[in-house]
This record gives C-alpha cells, sequence and structure tokens, in this order.
C-alpha cells in the first residue's frame, strides 16, 4: 500500500533586515501574530504537522500506509531537491501539501468563514526575450535600437490579457467563495464568471482584484531587463524577462507562441530558461479519500465549515507529485485573515491563536488517511 507522504519546504525567500519593522529571522509574537520570514511559507505549517505525526506515534497508533515526512530544501529556487524527493516516493498513494490552501478567518470578526484546499496549481514559466543589431555611433541613431524594439514588445505584453478560463476547480471556487465576499459587485462577476467564462462585465470586475487576477486565466508579467553596454553608444543587446503562471491545459509552446505574436518584433527571440526548475501537470483528481478524510478533520476541529476547492496561482512542490499520477492536495491546518497574508512580503506573518485546533485537524486528517 503506498504511504501518505507530508510535503512542505524549509527553505524561504530573501529578506531584506532594514527593510522590515522587526528582525526577519527573529520569531516575534505581538497581538497573536508571528511574524518572521517563513511564518505563513511555509515553517509554522511544517513544523504543526510534525508535530500532529508526533503525537500519533506516541499514542500508539499502528497505520495501514506509512506516514512520510519529506520536506524539501529548494521550493523557493530550482526546486531540486522537490524533485528527487518526489521521485523518490512516486509509490505514494497521496500526498498532503501543507504549503498550500488553508482556511480562512473572517476579516471583521477573526472567526473561521470557511476552509479551502487546493487540487490544482498553474505551471511556472520564465522566459527570456532578446533583441540583438550592429548598435553604432549615438550621434548617428537608426531604427533599428535593440532597446526601443524589446520595451516596445515589453509593453505589449504588459498590456495584453490572455483569454479567460475555468475548470472544475476554479468553477466551484467562484460559486462558493463568492458567498463570503463582502462587496457585492466583486461577488456578483464571481457568479456570473462561473456560469460564463466570457462574460466581459465580470471579468472586467475580477481583474481589478488582484487575487482574482491569476485564478482567471494565464498571466504573463515582465520582471527584468538589462540593456546597453555604454552611455554614448546605440546598444547592440537588450534583453527581457517575462514570467507567467499558466492556466492548466495550456502548453508552454503555445504560450511561447502567444508571447510572439503580441510582441509583435520580428527581431526578437523569445526562449524558456530555467526548464528544468519546473514541470507541467494535470490537476488532482477530485478524491474522496481525501475529501472526507479533510472534511472530517476541519469539522472535528473548527466546526461544520463550507469546503472549498481552489487552484493556486503560484507552483509549489505538488506539480513534481502531480506529473508522476500521484495525487497531491494543500490543505494546510491554519487559518488566516486574507489581510493578514504578507507571504514573501515585508512582515510575514501568521495568527498562532488556533495552534490547537490546526495540530487536532492535522491529528484526525492523519490518522484518517493513514488507516485506509
Amino acid at each position: 500500500m503506498g504511504p501518505i507522504v507530508i510535503s512542505a519546504h524549509m527553505d524561504v525567500v530573501e529578506a531584506k533586515a532594514e527593510d522590515w519593522e522587526r528582525d526577519p529571522f527573529t520569531p516575534i509574537v505581538e497581538d497573536g501574530l508571528l511574524y518572521g520570514r517563513g511564518a505563513s511559507d511555509t515553517k509554522f505549517d511544517a513544523v504543526q504537522a510534525m508535530v500532529a505525526t508526533t503525537l500519533l506515534r506516541q499514542q500508539g497508533l499502528k497505520p495501514k500506509r506509512s506516514i512520510v515526512i519529506a520536506y524539501s530544501g529548494d521550493e523557493e529556487t530550482a526546486m531540486l531537491t522537490s524533485k528527487m524527493i518526489a521521485e523518490q516516493l512516486k509509490d505514494a498513494r497521496l500526498v498532503l501539501n501543507v504549503d498550500g490552501s488553508m482556511g480562512v478567518l473572517d476579516d471583521s470578526t477573526g472567526e473561521p468563514a470557511f476552509f479551502m484546499w487546493q487540487g490544482a496549481e498553474k505551471a511556472y514559466g520564465d522566459f527570456k526575450l532578446e533583441v540583438s543589431n550592429p548598435g553604432g555611433h549615438s550621434s548617428w541613431p537608426t531604427d533599428t535600437n535593440a532597446i526601443v524594439q524589446l520595451s516596445g514588445a515589453l509593453a505589449r505584453i504588459g498590456e495584453y490579457h490572455f483569454a479567460p478560463e475555468l475548470n472544475d476547480i476554479t468553477k466551484e471556487y467562484f460559486t462558493k467563495a463568492a458567498d463570503f465576499v463582502s462587496d457585492p459587485l466583486l461577488a456578483a462577476a464571481m457568479r456570473a464568471f462561473a456560469e460564463d467564462p466570457n462574460d466581459k462585465a465580470a471579468v472586467a470586475v475580477l481583474r481589478t482584484e488582484p487575487s482574482m487576477v491569476g485564478t482567471i486565466a494565464t498571466t504573463c508579467v515582465p520582471t527584468m531587463i538589462e540593456g546597453g553596454h555604454a552611455l554614448n553608444t546605440l546598444p547592440q543587446h537588450a534583453v527581457g524577462y517575462v514570467n507567467c503562471r499558466i492556466f492548466p491545459g495550456n502548453s508552454k509552446a503555445s504560450i511561447i507562441e502567444e508571447l510572439k505574436r503580441v510582441a509583435d518584433e520580428p527581431a526578437m527571440t523569445i526562449e524558456e530558461i530555467n526548464a528544468d526548475y519546473v514541470i507541467e501537470a494535470d490537476a488532482s483528481p477530485y478524491d474522496r479519500y481525501f475529501v472526507d478524510a479533510a472534511t472530517k478533520a476541519v469539522r472535528a476541529s473548527f466546526g461544520d465549515l463550507p469546503f472549498i476547492a481552489s487552484q493556486a496561482s503560484s507552483a509549489s512542490g505538488s506539480m513534481w507529485y502531480r506529473a508522476l499520477g500521484v495525487p497531491s492536495y494543500g490543505a494546510s491546518g491554519t487559518f488566516m485573515k486574507p489581510s493578514d497574508n504578507y507571504a514573501h512580503g515585508l512582515n510575514e506573518r501568521v495568527p498562532i491563536t488556533n495552534i490547537a485546533k490546526s495540530i487536532h485537524y492535522y491529528h484526525v486528517l492523519l490518522k484518517e488517511l493513514a488507516s485506509k
């Protein structure tokens, strides 16, 4: 019988201490919040899941399936250990990724509002765009200027919107999560989009909400530029980098072709970089084995809350398992207010008021999954 794998990562993104209000690498608790880099992404949950597993062992649980704790060390960079771990555990029955969707606290009351689990994520892609020409003396400008050509291409890409898309997971998210949105216009747009992803009015509203932009379509954003070699010389070379988060079902080859069309710059070349760091993977199935166990765990720990499927706009270690045919589900035991979500940002924080309930959630969930 395949094991249950608990997946997380121990590394964090960079934090410049001079920019933070508190030392990012010293855990500080204030007003029920734990501050520090990695607090919400994802050391806090990694520890809670580990504590719950330890408790199960101390209580003498004899599981039918092994429980494997498999934490990687470079999820925020190359993900190579994530890939290696997945290959070693490709016989797993199921992966519980605690670096995934979590419970949502009501921003006004602070009480649990609903629980989200993550069954899919967008594919990650970095693309290098390059323009080269002979250059020359800056006093003799020509129509072929690498910086100008590349700038125009990047501007067109930056202004472009990929076609809206919907799948079973995002349809459920928009339909159910709309009940917990205080803005009636946004809630109506979510329901309308779930019924018809081509509803232009609904799409226009959703594109104004940062948390929704990545949920409705592929996104591609210019992130870095390099160019020129002297202040008094026409540039011979200009390079730009575009980061894409690709909606499931679209190949990277098709995205490259679309970027070429939108850039509309014949002198520009485009290629994917860092391809070994990521992989395209289909969504995990709606598995009653997981859903029933997670529902029981949430209700035993937090009450009879709505249970909502979701799709991540970012990438995680789940992609390596999904690409191997192993179902992986993001289902963190932490509950957080949307306004407190500062993962990767300044003053990253996580609430500590529900630690006991979160550990109990993992305890029930792991016991259920490992006993069948």
